[in-house]
């Protein structure tokens, strides 16, 4: 089995069992061609989980929020997860052993990557500084693609997509 796909493999039986613990019942969905890893059904509300693999540097933790597709070990296409594709990327840290939970809403469009701090900016920044704390523990009970109220949508066109449906 490819390392990769190890590291996949054992970040989703990570996430899996957080989910357990958190009180969610799980499915897998059948095949490799989903854009999620997971269902979490969690007091009758399902949510679609994408399971990312990361090893932080103990300062921060990069979360890749797209898949590479693959044929004969070149990257065919690549895939940019977005609010219409998963409600949540969860991320297993090897290093932290620790499962983040980001929402949807922050994909907007799709994006390559997503930095949450474990330790404070050298500089001392606050400004849009993702503190890998905030995303321990996930909120089931509110849909993930929405803004929470009273803060400017940074992606309005994908909530508004999902409010119309």
């Amino acid at each position: 089995m490819a390392p990769l796909k190890k590291k996949g493999d054992l970040a989703e039986l990570k996430v899996a069992a957080d989910l357990i613990d958190r009180g969610c019942r799980l499915s897998i969905p059948f095949g490799e061609d989903c854009d999620y890893d997971l269902i979490a059904d969690y007091e009758g509300r399902l949510h679609r989980v994408q399971v990312k693999h990361s090893t932080s540097d103990g300062h921060i933790i990069v979360v890749r929020c797209r898949s590479h597709s693959l044929t004969k070990g070149k990257v065919r296409f690549v895939k940019r997860y977005t609010a219409a594709m998963v409600d949540w990327i969860a991320a297993y840290d090897c290093t932290t052993e620790c499962c983040y939970y980001l929402p949807s809403r922050e994909l907007g469009d799709g994006r390559n990557t997503l930095t949450l701090r474990l330790q404070p900016a050298r500089n001392n920044q606050q400004a849009g500084i993702r503190n890998a704390g905030d995303y321990l523990h996930p909120d089931f009970g509110v849909d993930p693609g929405m803004e929470p109220a009273g803060i400017e949508p940074a992606t309005f066109r994908v909530q508004g997509e999902r409010s119309a449906s």
